[in-house]
């Protein structure tokens, strides 16, 4: 069970159903608020659990020893996240909760392809049967009739 728990594929499927709570508990949250102040408000609660966990945990790191690199990199991160979440909220804010999550899901497409341009990654035809399943299955699930 050890090793179960270790793996990259249990926090993988559990990042996904946190994904799915998230969907729908800010749904139902920025029902009477602005999009954009609901992710601000969601955002200051990650920074408080998040700075919390690590306290608790030991993990708190010295920042000094982070390289300038690395913080760069982090910071595009963190700005592309923040894009994101705009996006998301807003998406959410006006559409349906069950279309708008499998078309954010496209970004498991994206990440596929910028690995291989970006990173080079390589995948198998299998993985990229897999990668156009998920596109199509992103704009089913998305299509309103």
């Amino acid at each position: 069970m050890k090793s179960v728990l270790l793996s990259w594929q249990f926090w993988a499927l559990l990042s996904a159903a946190f994904a799915a709570l998230t969907a729908i508990f800010a749904k139902v949250g920025i029902e009477h608020i602005n999009s954009d102040f609901a992710t601000f408000i969601r955002t200051v609660v990650i920074l408080v659990v998040l700075g919390g966990i690590l306290i608790g945990t030991g993990q708190w790191q010295d920042p000094a020893s982070v390289s300038g690199r690395t913080y760069l990199f982090l910071a595009l991160s963190g700005l592309a996240t923040g894009a994101s979440w705009l996006c998301y909220f807003r998406a959410l804010k006006l559409g349906d909760a069950a279309r708008v999550a499998p078309i954010d899901k496209l970004s498991v497409v994206l990440v596929a392809l910028f690995g291989v341009l970006f990173l080079g990654e390589k995948l198998a035809m299998p993985n990229w049967i897999g990668i156009a399943l998920i596109a199509s299955g992103a704009v089913l699930v998305a299509y309103k009739a």
